[in-house]
């Protein structure tokens, strides 16, 4: 199997280390993480994106906070637990994965309540939890690649939209993962890559990433999407996601709205790639996923260059909602799964 080209987030020697995205594609460096605070700029400033990835890197942050802990009992070690978990979960609001990695961390905080308490023995367990998390979102990201590899076809061209790689996870990807398993099965496809405004993650990332996995990739502007799919240049489009409602809205990359609405009226097959760990069954649809709004400077000011008047006002979501309608099917680490969502999605609160 493909591995993935670089590692984006993993524990070493008492650290975490995290890709700094922010200077890819020029130049790759990495940062060292001893402590939750660092954890938090991470996050919070994008050296580290992608819902999974975050999510592991939010797993390793809560032991960092709590690795110095001089609790003498078991109730001043949650209360520290509970600070530590609240303060990363002001680090992002929209990814699910970051809240679902902090409630799993502070259960296992919660060890064994009727035996005697021991820090040791407690810190010792966060840091096995937060490695479950990192190993898992591996594995996680094999299974989607394994299901959804089935939807893509020799010859196909695939619109991406962001990123949803190895850069995005701990393992080969979400959305990329289906291309990567798709080649190790021989099948020759072709990557059109939306660069991805305002940030450019599909131009900085995807476009880098394929590359350097040796996969055929095509890099356009977000405006040429349609254009492409009126000429019958895209044939198919998988994207990855930050949270799934219960009824299957998804929430992804700003603009990933207009891709799909694109691929509807030129019936192409829509396609979502995103463990479980992204599915948020107490939203019952897109209209309550919280949008996180950015600094305006990101469009004004895009990369140092000043590209708009300096006070125009500027709206400046990061993500948008693909209503469930105008999704072909949702690849998970637990299978594919197809309209009418609300029934079949049930499956995965098993």
């Amino acid at each position: 199997m493909i591995k993935a080209c670089i590692t984006t987030v993993n524990w070493q020697k008492g650290r975490l280390r995290i890709l700094d995205q922010t200077l890819l594609p020029n130049q790759v460096r990495f940062i060292s993480c001893p402590r939750v605070n660092q954890v938090h700029e991470a996050i919070r400033n994008l050296r580290v994106r992608g819902a999974p990835a975050i999510g592991v890197c939010a797993g390793w942050g809560v032991y960092l906070g709590m690795k110095h802990s001089q609790a003498k009992n078991r109730e001043a070690f949650l209360k520290e637990l509970t600070r530590v978990t609240s303060y990363l979960a002001t680090s992002r609001p929209t990814a699910v994965n970051l809240f679902w990695a902090l409630r799993r961390m502070k259960n296992a905080g919660g060890y064994e309540r009727k035996t005697p308490f021991d820090v040791k023995k407690a810190k010792k367990i966060l840091y096995e939890e937060a490695r479950r998390i990192e190993l898992e979102d591996k594995e996680l990201c094999r299974r989607i690649g394994r299901f959804g590899q089935k939807l893509l076809r020799s010859g196909d061209t695939v619109l991406t939209h962001c990123n949803a790689g190895s850069l995005a996870t701990a393992g080969t990807g979400t959305a990329l993962s289906l291309i990567y398993e798709a080649k190790r099965k021989g099948k020759r496809l072709h990557v059109i890559a939306d660069e991805t405004r305002p940030l450019l993650q599909g131009a900085r990332l995807t476009a880098w990433e394929l590359m350097q996995n040796k996969i055929p990739v095509t890099l356009i502007c977000d405006s040429m999407a349609g254009a492409l799919m009126a000429q019958g240049k895209i044939n198919k489009i998988v994207v990855g996601a930050d949270r799934i409602a219960a009824n299957g809205d998804t929430a992804n990359k700003i603009g990933t709205y207009s891709v799909a609405v694109l691929a509807k009226h030129h019936n192409i097959p829509f396609f979502v790639a995103a463990p479980v760990s992204t599915f948020d069954f107490s939203t019952s649809d897109g209209s309550h996923i919280p949008i996180e709004e950015r600094h305006a400077d990101e469009i004004r000011n895009g990369f140092g260059n000043w590209t708009a008047p300096k006070k125009v006002p500027v709206h400046n979501p990061a993500f948008d909602v693909t209503p469930h309608e105008l999704i072909t099917a949702i690849v998970t680490d637990r299978g594919v799964f197809y309209p009418p969502f609300q029934q079949s999605l049930q499956a995965l609160k098993q």
